[in-house]
């Protein structure tokens, strides 16, 4: 969890002067645990599906509507800037996306400040995945000449002073002597060009996800007026982090204006996009899952304590809150503002017999054995990419189930676990090597539309030979009947000639070899990869 500092005085502005004990009742069941309080300031952790509280004017808007103080959705209204952002099409298709928006009238003070690096970092650390997934920056707007272009320049051709650094230097030089481009620098060591942000006349504004420049990117507490760009790989989550720092920023009284931002693809998108998400909730579903006979008028009065609109059976969810994306969410909503500790338990009429399932002792067998011999295990999510099931993999005609309306570019059903072991080998190139990772998962079979239970293994640096001992020690020491023949239509993984088909009894139930050094090269991995991945159903059967 992420912890967040906030004023004590602030939330007594809430909710009244209460003992220290009233305080820390009321934020827990917020879902915010407070670890440290003192005279003047609370220490709170928030649990990583609330990002929209990762900051004080966060939680402190979440308050305002659980207390009762300011029920219902949080409105801001946009102005346009008549400003506008390109993204150029030399862009970076390691790096392709940014959006920008401007906060105006803004009173900074040094704590101020501190709250808007604060929110900054804690998005970069946990939506972002470390910055992997992006980038946000924030700037003078005062300094800013329009229109801005986002481009991806030769690290040769970049050349600026980062924030806090002496003096200017090139873009090779800040990822080793500057201590964020240390810190960060492995995230574009390996790209022919570096993204950058560049005004209209021709100002180096920032390299993302990087650094700022010190003369374009430095807040301080003169600064009234902010322009904020979010960078990335993934377009739909920009625009959630987007909204999370301009509600922040309302909320400490800026005003906030829209850019038209213009991607490299020709997509153009007015931001911020603050309409709330319209979702639908059932009455029945939530009292059967929580064990409730909750009126509609409870329930609407439940959800207004979240920050949400409810009218006739549709809910009206702030743009900030990110983490809701299922009706799930909200009866979890409508659980929280009912209160944890107001739910009664009760121990179910029934009686039952349970054992561990035959197929879990066998996978927990063979998990023993691959722990044993040094592999580590790894688990993956059901849902995947495209670019990563379909494009890195080579397999573009390869058939697959689509998620409707997903909320992310996590969009179709994973039907095999290699790539994913690829994905991870590829997010881990820092690490030392050898890298012996497995998995056990489940997989969704286009063909027939049925799931089945895979086992894939990925070691590097390694050969077939290395890879086929694995899969022997645990032929031999589980008494199964593998065999070996040479793969007629190897997956496009494989080296032809390097690949065979893995038999159980005489069925296929996989294939083991190399990988293909281009599918090594879409994965952005040096070092020769064998895998393996079978099927266990059949094995399944014969136990």
């Amino acid at each position: 969890m992420t912890v967040v500092r906030i004023r004590k005085s602030e939330v007594k502005k809430i909710i009244g002067h209460k003992k220290d004990s009233e305080i820390d009742h009321v934020l827990s069941m917020m879902s915010t645990a407070v670890e440290r309080m003192d005279d003047e300031i609370i220490d709170v952790e928030v649990a990583p599906n609330r990002p929209d509280m990762l900051s004080e004017a966060g939680v402190l808007r979440a308050l305002k509507s659980f207390s009762g103080k300011s029920k219902g959705l949080s409105n801001i209204s946009v102005k346009s800037s008549g400003y506008t952002m390109l993204v150029d099409k030399s862009y970076n298709k390691d790096y392709p996306y940014a959006i920008s928006c401007i906060v105006k009238n803004l009173k900074l003070n040094d704590e101020k400040i501190k709250e808007l690096i604060d929110i900054q970092e804690k998005l970069g650390m946990s939506l972002l995945r470390k910055r992997k997934k992006g980038g946000i920056g924030l700037y003078p707007l005062d300094k800013i000449n329009f229109p801005v272009v986002f481009k991806a320049l030769h690290p040769e051709h970049i050349k600026f002073r980062p924030l806090d650094f002496p003096n200017s230097i090139t873009a090779k030089q800040i990822l080793s002597q500057h201590p964020t481009g240390r810190e960060y620098g492995h995230l574009v060591q390996e790209w022919d060009k570096y993204p950058v942000f560049v005004d209209n006349k021709g100002n180096i504004m920032s390299m993302p996800p990087i650094i700022n420049s010190h003369e374009m990117g430095r807040i301080d507490e003169t600064t009234k007026n902010i322009f904020i760009e979010a960078t990335g790989t993934d377009y739909e989550l920009l625009k959630k982090v987007m909204n999370i720092v301009v509600f922040a920023l309302s909320d400490m009284g800026g005003k906030v204006y829209s850019i038209e931002c213009v991607q490299g693809s020709g997509k153009k998108e007015t931001i911020p996009s603050v309409e709330p998400q319209k979702m639908v909730i059932s009455i029945e579903r939530t009292n059967k899952l929580l064990g409730l006979n909750l009126k509609e008028s409870q329930i609407k009065d439940l959800l207004g304590k979240m920050g949400m609109e409810y009218n006739k059976g549709r809910v009206l969810v702030p743009a900030y809150r990110n983490d809701v994306m299922h009706e799930v969410d909200l009866i979890e909503d409508v659980a929280i503002a009912y209160g944890y500790d107001n739910l009664v338990p009760n121990i179910p009429e029934i009686s039952t017999i349970g054992e561990i399932d035959k197929n879990e002792i066998f996978k927990n067998k063979v998990a023993e054995l691959l722990v044993g011999l040094g592999l580590l295990e790894t688990s993956s999510l059901h849902l995947t990419t495209k670019q990563d099931q379909l494009i890195k993999t080579g397999m573009k005609n390869r058939k697959f189930i689509e998620v409707k309306n997903s909320k992310t570019e996590y969009n179709i059903l994973r039907s095999d676990l290699s790539h994913y072991m690829l994905k991870i080998i590829s997010e881990n190139s820092d690490v030392e090597y050898p890298q012996e990772i497995f998995q056990m998962g489940r997989i969704f079979n286009p063909g027939n539309l049925g799931e089945e239970e895979h086992l894939s293994i990925a070691c590097t640096p390694a050969n077939y030979t290395r890879i086929k001992q694995v899969l022997d020690y645990i032929s031999r020491m589980l008494e199964l009947e593998f065999s070996f023949t040479s793969s007629k239509e190897a997956e496009g993984y494989f080296i032809e000639g390097r690949v065979a088909e893995v038999l159980y009894k005489g069925k296929k139930i996989g294939q083991v070899g190399e990988v293909h050094p281009k599918v090594l090269s879409n994965f952005k991995i040096k070092m020769p990869v064998a895998l393996l991945e079978i099927n266990l159903e059949e094995i399944f059967k014969s136990m």
